[in-house]
């Protein structure tokens, strides 16, 4: 591998920056430290650590122009939805600020014939290697909640977006956290293995495809530390025989395209009973063509460009192969002309087992419709997938659609008549391939802690 990684704007082509990487005798100085700047840390109060969170909260709303810049250079997102991420990455450190001294306090036990208590304890150097796609709010989600459990964290960032890598760690620094406690690693994934399985990190923490989950978990599993996994998905919406149509219409096609596609929690499966088919297929159809596509860095467009070369033309063969495999291309479906990594926004019908466009992920702007000729086999064909991250469920009849999304739906987290990404008072993950463990809701600062049980006996 080279020891420089260059950056790339992906709407112009144009290279950004070059960076070079960090060799395995950095890191390991850098893990050191890490591992000091926790023995510090971990003294603090709670109401010291949600103090730094509140103000990197305030940062982030002040540096929110900033930041959702770099973002579309870095990696193609439009101004306006990098501004909606900066909102949340705010709302989950206030979140964590809030709730944490709540969700971590010293819990009391009975005990026969004395008294126990179950504390939550810090436990160390938590290592996260997050994607690219959301350059902020994927480092914020598990950096927050540990920090406000009082471990000390490292960053593996995407290589494409190595510019917010260091942005977030001079924000949690000008946030008053202590030197060390958040550091930034450049490297590339043989370096990551060594501070996988090194003596100091406790925890790891994976946002990615299910190959480099089972890659990490399998590494972190020798040396037999805990790992928390948030994979793919190819996440099926329901438009249920009694569904609001056109509001279902809308709300898909903004789960589809929001980020150009490029979300683990995007609806990607389209799954529409034989009565309403024809109208939701219109409707959707006629929502997708309507979409602004072009230059992110304009108020009026709606999605910019793919975040990479080789992440276009990866969608694109997955597209090609499912129509070799018998999907019918009612939009878009062909690689445009011209600068930047732009990808139309896609319709696919007749899809079935057995291509792509019903067994894999699609991470981008392609939708795959489904007609099923009852909500029986919606909620079959729903679940008919190896992944479980989340889904959806279109119907007036609100009671049956809780009962489908509590009690039948194989996922970890399920929209019903809207579409939502992530809440910081609510648990995020999901189950089967697309990972374990959860972040959010209180859940993630209890991740990576050690649970530690303390019995005293009368005297």
């Amino acid at each position: 591998m080279s020891d420089s990684n260059k950056t790339i704007n992906p709407a112009t082509e144009e290279a950004l920056e070059t960076y070079p990487l960090m060799s395995r005798q950095e890191a390991e100085g850098i893990i050191e430290q890490t591992h000091d700047a926790f023995l510090s840390w971990r003294k603090t109060t709670f109401s010291e650590r949600a103090g730094i969170l509140r103000k990197t909260a305030a940062l982030i709303r002040e540096r929110q122009d900033d930041y959702a810049a770099l973002m579309t250079r870095e990696m193609g997102k439009t101004l306006t939805e990098g501004k909606q991420e900066c909102e949340l990455c705010a709302a989950v450190c206030e979140y964590s600020a809030e709730h944490g001294p709540k969700e971590l306090a010293d819990e009391t036990r009975e005990l026969p014939g004395g008294q126990a208590l179950v504390s939550y304890q810090p436990q160390g150097v938590i290592y996260g290697i997050q994607p690219w796609n959301f350059p902020l709010y994927q480092v914020i989600r598990y950096s927050a909640a540990n920090l406000m459990a009082g471990n000390t964290v490292l960053l593996k960032h995407a290589a494409n977006v190595w510019g917010m890598a260091l942005e977030v760690e001079k924000l949690y620094r000008d946030a008053g956290l202590p030197e060390n406690a958040f550091r930034t690693l450049l490297i590339g994934h043989d370096v990551s293995d060594a501070v996988i399985e090194h003596k100091l990190v406790r925890g790891v923490t994976l946002t990615g495809s299910p190959n480099a989950g089972r890659a990490v978990a399998q590494r972190a599993g020798k040396v037999l530390k805990k790992t928390v996994l948030e994979l793919g998905s190819n996440d099926a919406y329901l438009v249920l025989a009694d569904a609001d149509v056109q509001k279902a219409a809308e709300a898909c096609v903004l789960g589809r395209t929001n980020n150009a596609g490029q979300t683990c929690v995007a609806a990607k499966r389209f799954i529409v009973v034989d009565s309403v088919y024809d109208e939701f297929r219109d409707a959707f159809l006629a929502g997708m063509k309507k979409l602004a596509v072009g230059d992110p860095t304009r108020s009026d467009t709606q999605m910019g460009p793919m975040a990479r070369s080789d992440l276009r033309d990866g969608l694109h063969e997955q597209v090609r192969k499912s129509f070799d495999a018998g999907v019918t291309c009612t939009l878009g479906g062909e690689i445009p002309e011209g600068k930047g990594y732009f990808y139309p926004a896609t319709v696919l019908e007749n899809v079935a087992p057995g291509q792509p466009a019903y067994d894999d992920e699609l991470f981008g702007p392609v939708a795959a419709l489904i007609r099923v000729k009852d909500d029986a086999e919606a909620m079959r064909v729903a679940n008919d997938s190896i992944y479980g991250l989340g889904g959806g469920i279109f119907s007036a009849n609100e009671d049956e659609a809780l009962r489908l999304a509590r009690d039948e739906f194989d996922t970890g987290m399920i929209n019903i008549n809207g579409y939502n990404l992530a809440l910081p008072n609510l648990p995020f993950g999901g189950v089967k391939q697309s990972g374990y463990g959860r972040e959010h809701g209180g859940f993630g600062m209890r991740e990576f802690v050690n649970v530690k049980a303390v019995m005293v006996a009368q005297s």
